[in-house]
């Protein structure tokens, strides 16, 4: 098979036109490696190593460009690549290269998407611990890494979440409102110890304004159903499951 033409493409690949008429595209480092500008002739046997080589280079470079849209971690970037069906063999060629050149490192990554949640979310260690072990980034770099995460960064987000969920309640009071933004913060992946240190500091004010609406709410559509005693006693039992309290 002779090679008549050369014509560059914009991914950084070259294809070439045969004399056949047929044609295929190949990575420059291909080309350099089979040394396809000086020798214009390929057999077909020439040519199947060629194509496997510039497989190879082909799940390179889709792996540099996912790198370059978004920061990976190593398993992500498995993870990624296998999806598209590559070989597992040049997949891990792929990787491995990626990492002696400094393009892929899981304690870069780390550092990284800690800061990035502690400063656009409102995510605490625990459940941003759990997403990088997901992420395949082992215990240790995430025990190292997390230390950026302060106590007083907490206190400072957690102060501001339950400040949030105080303001937004319409229809918990009390040891319930308590309760529910506790497990909320929980959730989050906040310490029990340290929530508990920012409630003291709290104010869950006056709750007697939302208990006087909610009984009021309870009651027209309790009275429906129930009169007198029974009714009273059907408020009050709706009242309790909200952490509420209301004496008309």
């Amino acid at each position: 098979m002779k090679i008549i033409k050369y014509k560059k493409k914009r991914n950084g690949q070259y294809e070439l036109e045969l004399e056949s008429g047929n044609s295929f595209c190949l990575y420059e480092e291909v080309i350099l490696a089979f040394e396809l500008l000086l020798k214009k002739e390929i057999d077909d046997s020439e040519k199947e190593k060629i194509m496997l080589l510039n497989q190879e280079y082909d799940v390179y470079y889709v792996a540099l460009k996912a790198l370059k849209s978004r920061f990976r971690s190593v398993k992500e970037l498995k993870d990624y690549l296998i999806k598209k069906e590559y070989p597992v063999e040049y997949v891990d060629k792929a990787v491995s290269k990626l990492l002696k050149q400094g393009y892929l490192d899981d304690v870069s990554f780390a550092k990284a998407y800690i800061n990035q949640q502690i400063i656009t979310t409102s995510k605490g260690p625990r459940k941003i611990e759990k997403e990088l072990l997901s992420k395949g980034v082992s215990s240790d770099i995430i025990y190292r890494e997390m230390v950026v995460f302060t106590k007083e960064e907490q206190v400072e987000k957690i102060t501001k979440v339950a400040n949030r969920l105080i303001r937004s309640n319409r229809s918990r009071g009390g040891a319930v409102l308590k309760k529910k933004i506790s497990n909320d913060l929980m959730n989050l992946g906040y310490d029990s110890s340290i929530i508990q240190e920012v409630f003291s500091t709290l104010d869950f004010g006056d709750t007697s304004d939302i208990a006087k609406k909610e009984y009021e709410k309870i009651y027209r559509r309790l009275s429906r159903k129930y009169s007198g005693v029974q009714l009273e006693y059907k408020i009050k039992e709706k009242l309790y499951q909200k952490g509420l309290y209301y004496e008309d």
